[in-house]
């Protein structure tokens, strides 16, 4: 899933990437597991070489320890420095062993989860909404929207807030009903699920891009559940699409520090509160992809909650590529020459996703995958970098052996293709979400 900023930076890592100094860092990589585990690889070999292990013959002979002990210091065969090592031995892997007890971070499991579900008068044919559109942008675009719509999977049938009045007369106040009917319905679910108390709800956590009103969602949940005054709430806004996972991520460091506690994470998005009335193609692309959904889950840092939830979280990997000018412009909300405001999509969008996967691959790799799939990768480097061997391609490691199942953000049918080209992943992995 994302990591914390502390990680390092996508130009640094190994995997996928075409900097002179891959296999450097690569190297280096290997290099620190190697030290970090050292505890394995050399102190507890010197343990079992030292005259401990001479106790064995006791079985043997059935003398006692301490005349084993005894004739075995006598005929001089245990130095000074043999038993300097053992007892060093002994004494840094106990302190390596109560340290890393100590260090080691809290588990979060995942109770439940509940997506929010969606009401049958909410659903409207696709060739109704393009009639409906008409009336505010002119016939070329609703052509496009359809041929858009068509091809990037968009079921014939789909839900949208407020149909019956569309396009909508106030986008606040529609925006407005669109989030409250979806955190009520997703958080209401989730609740009745897991039979949790609300008042024990440490942490509340919402994440939308566009819609962020006063007061915050966040604090709409607070009001509506009557949680604790203690409660650590936090609305994200304008984040995106991977919003949802940096909220999760936020929630496990959260949980950290709060003992014995939940932490709520609500995703949702509102597009008719950003429908766009214009004839710039650009920003109609957002009416075309964005629909209206959302889900909730509920984290636990709790041991008793071991056995009765369904996953537990291990890792949390984040890469950000803001400062790259076309990362940071490829959904962009701003106004026409109209003054009419809404999300440009740039054409650089599957570049900009791909590249960003696969510092997120670079970054996630050394985490789950086997040593098995890190040596070849070192290896392929290592023929194609320092023996200069040209017309070999690059390693790509073999991530179905780390995971059995990929839960791929439907972000359109171009960041589909670009996420199964980058795992190497083949046609029949996927499936259609409706």
């Amino acid at each position: 899933m994302a990591a914390p900023n502390t990680n390092p930076i996508y130009h640094k890592q190994p995997y996928f990437l075409s900097s002179s100094d891959q296999l450097k860092t690569y190297t280096k990589l290997f290099y620190n597991l190697v030290i970090s585990k050292s505890v394995y690889l050399f102190i507890i070999p010197a343990i079992l070489c030292s005259p401990i292990h001479h106790l064995s013959a006791v079985y043997f002979d059935q003398t006692t320890i301490t005349d084993q002990l005894h004739k075995y210091y006598a005929n001089g065969r245990c130095s000074f420095i043999v038993g300097f090592v053992s007892l060093s031995s002994l004494l840094m892997g106990t302190i390596y062993i109560l340290t890393t007890i100590m260090r080691r971070p809290r588990k979060v499991y995942l109770v439940d989860f509940a997506c929010y579900k969606h009401d049958p008068s909410f659903l409207i044919s696709r060739d109704s909404i393009c009639r409906r559109m008409e009336n505010v942008i002119s016939p070329e675009s609703i052509e496009f929207c359809r041929k858009v719509m068509k091809k990037s999977g968009v079921s014939d049938d789909l839900f949208v807030y407020g149909c019956n009045d569309f396009p909508q007369k106030s986008a606040f106040d529609c925006g407005l009903g669109e989030a409250d009917t979806v955190i009520s319905g997703a958080v209401g679910d989730l609740l009745a699920k897991t039979r949790v108390n609300p008042r024990d709800i440490g942490v509340v956590i919402v994440n939308i891009s566009t819609f962020n009103p006063v007061p915050s969602l966040s604090a709409m949940i607070v009001n509506r559940y009557k949680l604790r005054e203690e409660v650590l709430s936090y609305s994200l806004g304008g984040m995106g699409c991977s919003a949802g996972v940096i909220a999760v991520d936020l929630a496990k460091w959260l949980l950290q520090v709060r003992l014995n506690t939940y932490a709520l994470v609500v995703s949702l998005e509102s597009p008719t509160s950003n429908l766009y009335v214009g004839d710039d193609r650009s920003k109609l692309m957002s009416n075309c992809l964005f629909r209206m959904g959302g889900a909730a889950i509920l984290l636990s840092n709790r041991s008793s909650d071991h056995q009765l939830s369904k996953y537990e979280l291990k890792h949390t990997v984040r890469t950000h590529h803001g400062a790259d000018n076309k990362a940071y412009t490829c959904a962009l909300q701003g106004v026409d020459n109209e003054g009419k405001l809404g999300i440009s999509i740039s054409k650089d969008l599957p570049g900009v996703a791909g590249k960003a996967l696969k510092a997120n691959i670079a970054t996630l790799g050394p985490l789950v995958l086997p040593i098995s799939e890190q040596l070849l990768f070192l290896a392929n480097n290592m023929v194609r970098k320092l023996f200069k061997i040209k017309g070999i391609r690059p390693y790509v490691p073999d991530f179905k052996l780390a995971f059995n199942h990929f839960c791929i953000h439907a972000g359109g049918k171009a960041v589909l293709n670009e996420v199964e080209r980058n795992l190497n992943l083949t046609n029949g992995k996927w499936s259609r979400l409706e």
